[in-house]
């Protein structure tokens, strides 16, 4: 495997796990979003039958995060997690009088992202700019319309014709 110099992300996957997908997604919103070393306290303590191969999995790819990018575990935190269904297999129930009922036995697949925060470079961004909202290009902005609308600058009567906000005249 090829580690790009500012890869920051790391994966592990876990396939054909046999679990309904709704169990599994059950413990992995509550995972989302959080540091690995709070993640393997969650897991431990849940008091479902999902936890354990979730944990197999978290624990995994930060195995993985340790192993390609030598990061310490304080750093990592789970930036992506997500379960997916896999194939359903088909099962025959033996019944009485010959007879016999299909069951069918789901798997899921799940996948974690653990993210190294030490690696990522903070970037000053600024949302808001204030020279753009201070300053006009031409003052056609605020030239009067001719007619009806004498009273509205040219912007407000633009802004009512678009639909504003609600999209409606």
């Amino acid at each position: 495997m090829v580690i790009k110099e500012n890869q920051t992300d790391v994966y592990a996957l876990g396939q054909h796990i046999s679990m309904s997908v709704h169990k599994a997604r059950r413990v992995i919103d509550q995972i989302r979003g959080r540091s690995y070393e709070e993640t393997l306290i969650i897991l431990e303590y849940m008091p479902y039958l999902a936890c354990y191969p979730i944990f197999k999995v978290v624990y995994s790819a930060a195995a993985n995060a340790r192993s390609l990018l030598g990061s310490n575990e304080a750093h990592l935190v789970i930036s992506k997690a997500e379960v997916n269904e896999g194939t359903t297999m088909k099962r025959l129930k033996l019944r009485a009088r010959g007879r016999s009922y299909r069951i069918k036995k789901p798997t899921c697949h799940i996948m974690i992202v653990i993210t190294d925060i030490s690696r990522i470079e903070y970037e000053e961004t600024f949302w808001f700019k204030p020279e753009k909202f201070f300053e006009r290009d031409s003052m056609q902005d605020l030239k009067k319309t001719k007619g009806k609308n004498q009273s509205r600058t040219r912007e407000e009567h633009d802004m009512y014709n678009t639909g504003g906000v609600w999209h409606k005249k």
